[in-house]
């Protein structure tokens, strides 16, 4: 879509200033449609005769930059004029910044050498039937832009008593830029979705002028207010205050998230133009008139992610976990901006495949991510390596790959969005990634049918790690085997869906399952027990169940699982007899819990479970998130097992369901909906005179299991007392 375009560039290095490049042209007649096809080497933002031509934030997106850059179409028949100006600035974005602020990445500093490119084209269709295209080319001109510095981690700085208008337009330089790896828009676009007034003026014992807008979002400060030219405006960004009240940002690493803005005269709004911040407090570090001049109606929070539309809605009779509910979706919303991401604040901001591949069954029932995911599984195959190894995240900018959980999002995620909307193109499109991870495993490992050998992150920040480590205690061979044998079934379901001969992987899951049983024949830890049963790889798996029950009424009725572990825990005591269990840990409310964090004063979901101690003092200050999505993947057992909304295998998408409530005396009443594809399901019950009363709601054909009752029914609404 971008033949004969050119990549252009400024004539002279900027540095951190933003250009802005800029293109004058006149109509030929009446126009019937114009269209702007754009992208860059960064992030851009893009104005007709001053107009924003789209509510698209950080165009063009995040993507495995060396095989896929997405370029945008946009309908600009409206914004234009007889005489008309297009305007578009260019920050550094993903592209250019120093991504991975904890380590040296030899892979982005080659992309951060790269120019502040620009490749575009402009097709104008006149009523009379010609067509006029207008590209990027030595016909356009370039000036140093109003935002005198952006970047990913360390913010912006703008410069309202700059006019670019007013500079010299230089010639621009045409260069080689990247043309065989773009690709049109595939994942859902980024955009402002929501506005949060401040909440309240914090003075902190050090004397610092704090904002506290009530809630951790991810995305930036609108700031209004009169000023005189010259005049500043400097903001840093925090997740959480210490015990004393000041303002802490340790956990931020090398991340300056700092916002700095310049005023000129008289009453004034500006919002980021090339950056984002992960934040619920603001420090006021300058304002015009003095820091005692500070008042709430001149900031808002302005809510950034991409453009997923909610489709589950939880609640039930205890408002604390109602309040974990409402972190689960900040949570996810906070971390699903282009890529699904381990935290938005801090030096790092990637898409580390572990988290996402144990949240993934949450979001699909949260939100619609069909097409979220199908774009981010996209660069997931595209950066995968010959050997069929898969990089720890995506796009990969580390150079690591192979450790078991982690890089099984390789098939885990294909298989879950394949399930939760019934389409089989996913599995189509990414079905040879997945074979290739099984083979890299089968091909690297030391121990035919184990996986053995090889680096793993282990059952990372399990509570029964060993002094010193953030692996906890589980066996990696174990672990790595589990998911070895795991990854081998999705292989065989998915190649069953799309017709692929799947009978290697047939022989190699069962050569898998009696090494495994063969090799481990006792489990040590809460996570062994979860895996063994879960993935039903244990001989007796009930008996494993139990085990894992005596395991957590032994510790004082707690998990100490972490990564690996957490996703499947409720489940399988559920699954084998022990509800009562599971609504014990949901419910729990000390360290470690869900439920500690929201004491807390949480809300988003933390990495650790402990991220803020009993004592107010912090758990570290090198790797300790308070918006970090992965322990909020409980939410699914929510939905599939407490409200028991399932789908099943042969009927994906919610096309035909399951649904199997498992209420507990623990809460009074649960409210649990989800809009599918195939329209509402909603499951409820509440303690009603002595005994359960069951509401179901189905928009198709459904087995509805009450109290070990099965009703076929279908669509409509239910009501049930057992």
């Amino acid at each position: 879509m971008l033949q004969n375009a050119q990549w252009i560039k400024p004539a002279h290095d900027l540095g951190d200033i933003a250009p802005v490049y800029y293109k004058e042209f006149a109509l030929q007649g009446e126009v019937a449609k114009a269209t702007l096809t754009i992208t860059c080497l960064g992030v851009y933002d893009a104005l007709i005769n001053n107009q924003k031509i789209s509510d698209y934030v950080l165009a063009p997106g995040w993507t495995s930059y060396k095989s896929r850059l997405q370029y945008q179409e946009y309908d600009i028949t409206s914004y234009l004029n007889t005489h008309n100006t297009l305007q578009v600035s260019v920050g550094k974005g993903w592209y250019r910044s120093r991504m991975v602020g904890w380590q040296i990445s030899t892979i982005q500093e080659q992309y951060r050498q790269a120019p502040a490119g620009l490749i575009s084209k402009l097709t104008i269709t006149y009523t009379d039937g010609s067509t006029e295209v207008i590209h990027s080319d030595k016909s356009w001109f370039y000036s140093e832009g109003a935002v005198r510095f952006s970047e990913i981690y360390d913010g912006e700085t703008y410069d309202a008593s700059f006019d670019p208008a007013s500079t010299i337009k230089q010639p621009i330089e045409l260069f080689d830029g990247p043309t065989y790896t773009l690709i049109p828009q595939e994942g859902e676009k980024i955009i402002e979705t929501q506005m949060l007034t401040a909440a309240k003026i914090i003075h902190s014992a050090k004397g610092e002028v704090i904002i506290d807008f009530g809630q951790e979002v991810t995305g930036y400060v609108e700031l209004t207010v009169t000023a005189k030219k010259g005049q500043e405006v400097r903001l840093s960004h925090a997740e959480v205050l210490d015990k004393d009240g000041n303002f802490y940002t340790e956990n931020y690493r090398s991340a300056k998230a700092e916002y700095r803005y310049i005023c000129t005269d008289g009453k004034q709004s500006y919002k980021p133009k090339h950056t984002f911040y992960g934040f619920r407090y603001i420090r006021v570090d300058a304002y015009p008139g003095g820091l005692d001049k500070v008042q709430l109606k001149n900031f808002k929070a302005i809510v950034v992610h991409s453009e997923i539309k909610r489709t589950g809605y939880i609640s039930c009779s205890n408002s604390i976990v109602n309040q974990l509910f409402d972190n689960i979706f900040w949570g996810q919303r906070g971390n699903f901006l282009d890529v699904p991401t381990d935290c938005p604040q801090r030096d790092e901001r990637l898409g580390w495949t572990g988290d996402a591949q144990v949240f993934v069954k949450a979001a699909a029932l949260n939100y619609d991510i069909e097409k979220f995911f199908e774009k981010w599984l996209g660069d997931l195959a595209a950066d995968q390596k010959e050997d069929g190894s898969v990089g720890h995240v995506i796009p990969n900018l580390l150079g690591d790959s192979a450790s078991a959980a982690w890089d099984d999002a390789a098939t885990i995620c294909p298989w879950e969005i394949y399930m939760a909307y019934g389409n089989p193109s996913i599995l189509n499109k990414q079905y040879n990634s997945m074979v290739k991870w099984v083979d890299y495993i089968t091909n690297s490992t030391t121990t035919k049918y184990l996986w053995t050998g090889g680096t793993h992150f282990g059952d990372w920040l399990g509570l029964d790690a060993p002094s010193g480590s953030y692996k906890g205690s589980s066996r990696e061979d174990l672990i790595a085997t589990a998911f070895y044998a795991y990854s081998t079934s999705l292989v065989v379901k998915a190649g069953k869906v799309i017709g692929m001969n799947t009978d290697k992987y047939i022989d190699l899951y069962n050569g898998i399952l009696a090494k495994f049983r063969e090799t481990f024949t006792d489990y040590k830890t809460q996570t062994e027990c979860v895996l063994a049963a879960h993935f039903n790889l244990a001989q007796d798996c009930q008996k494993v169940a139990d085990q894992l029950a005596d395991m957590v009424r032994s510790c004082g009725v707690h998990l100490e699982t972490g990564f690996v572990g957490t996703p499947y825990l409720l489940h399988v005591l559920s699954k084998y007899g022990h509800n009562d269990l599971s609504y014990a840990l949901l419910l729990r409310k000390e360290y470690p819990s869900w439920l500690y964090s929201v004491g807390k004063g949480a809300t988003t979901i933390w990495e650790h479970w402990d991220g803020i101690m009993e004592d107010g003092s912090f758990w570290s200050k090198d790797m300790n998130s308070y918006n970090h999505y992965a322990y909020g993947a409980v939410a699914d057992w929510i939905y599939t097992v407490a409200a028991g909304i399932r789908t099943v295998d042969r009927h994906p998408g919610y096309e035909k369901i399951i649904i199997a409530p498992n209420p507990d005396s623990q809460l009074d009443w649960l409210n649990v909906s989800f809009e599918s594809r195939y329209g509402f399901i909603r499951s409820n019950w509440k303690k009603f005179d002595g005994q359960w009363r069951y509401e179901i709601e189905t928009p198709v054909d459904a087995t509805i299991i009450i109290n070990g009752q099965t009703h076929e029914v279908c669509k409509g609404l239910y009501t049930f007392f057992a």
